[in-house]
């Protein structure tokens, strides 16, 4: 692999594969907003020349959901996940050289509140709601269409952590004395909020909502792991084999970092609190119990399968070996 494409390069899991590919020797051009971009979204031929002849493109590309679901939010988060899928594939699709392997993010958000049993890629049921429509409309615009030359996988993240994102606000949380679990409960919905899908309905009691996620490292191993496999494609789980619940996570956190105590957070102060914040109490109530089925099929091994090593991984990084990439990395 000498050149690999990343589309909204300048987020979380984005910069850190530019600095991952770049630290292995390999080219790394970027689309994105920003100046340092190689390539800006609304200028197709600059898209199509830096698609054209890598070897992988990776998609990232799409505003936050940690945001207040607004009209004016449900627009941008829709419009900025499939016109910058639309713009890429019409690149792949003009390129002289296309790339052998496309990996674009898409959201384990995408399957319903589960509390009885875990959803895989082959049996796992979609939910329902604004975020899942969102999931849904994005996937549906990436394998839209016929990229004969290209393989294409949608990534189904869990939620990513690592030394930034989700990660800070926990840590915080939990130094101040309020990390603690995350209650659900009842909570009265508008017209309005039904509509639009954005109403969470009360689900897991007791902190007992499941918590799927993936640590960093893994999300770059997968991606790596996933374009050397030419028998993989279509939709794949990127989520940790073993899933926890928001209780079990709080207090592994509280334990790493010393703190003995972490109050609570019931529903009737939530909601408030993430009205003023401006994000939404779905991103912490929803029980998402996803495990990775066609990548341990595969033989993906996680370098971070279990919840506390991977926190300690990144709270007390110190005591970590890093490891960095391979000089030679999949997917020659």
């Amino acid at each position: 692999m000498t050149r690999v494409v990343i589309a909204g390069a300048s987020g979380f899991i984005g910069a850190h594969l530019v600095a991952r590919y770049r630290a292995a020797g390999i080219e790394v051009r970027t689309i994105g907003r920003g100046a340092s971009a190689d390539a800006a979204w609304g200028d197709p031929a600059a898209i199509a020349r830096a698609v054209d002849g890598c070897d992988l493109l990776v998609n990232l590309a799409g505003k936050s959901v940690n945001c207040r679901y607004t009209p004016g939010n449900r627009a941008e988060i829709i419009r900025s996940r499939v016109e910058t899928t639309a713009a890429l594939r019409a690149a792949v699709a003009s390129a002289a050289a296309p790339p052998r392997v496309w990996v674009n993010s898409s959201t384990a958000t995408i399957y319903r509140h589960a509390e009885d049993r875990p959803m895989t890629e082959r049996d796992g049921e979609l939910g329902r709601g604004f975020s899942v429509e969102v999931a849904k409309a994005w996937e549906s615009e990436f394998f839209a269409g016929e990229l004969p030359a290209t393989r294409r996988v949608a990534l189904r993240i869990a939620i990513v952590l690592g030394d930034g994102g989700v990660m800070r606000p926990l840590v915080r949380l939990a130094r101040l004395g309020l990390g603690g679990p995350q209650l659900d409960g009842r909570w009265p919905s508008t017209r309005a909020r039904r509509h639009a899908g954005t109403q969470h309905e009360f689900g897991a009691r007791g902190g007992r909502q499941r918590f799927s996620w993936v640590h960093l490292d893994d999300v770059a191993g997968i991606i790596d792991f996933l374009a050397a496999r030419s028998d993989l494609d279509g939709v794949v789980n990127v989520s940790a084999p073993h899933p926890t619940d928001n209780r079990t996570l709080m207090r592994t956190i509280r334990r790493l970092l010393g703190v003995p105590f972490g109050m609570p957070a019931w529903r009737w102060m939530l909601e408030p609190g993430s009205a003023v914040i401006r994000t939404e109490t779905e991103l912490v109530l929803k029980s998402r119990w996803v495990v990775p089925e066609r990548l341990l099929d595969a033989g993906y091994e996680f370098v971070h399968p279990d919840l506390e090593p991977a926190l300690r991984s990144i709270l007390r990084p110190e005591s970590v070996r890093s490891e960095a990439v391979p000089a030679s990395a999949p997917g020659e």
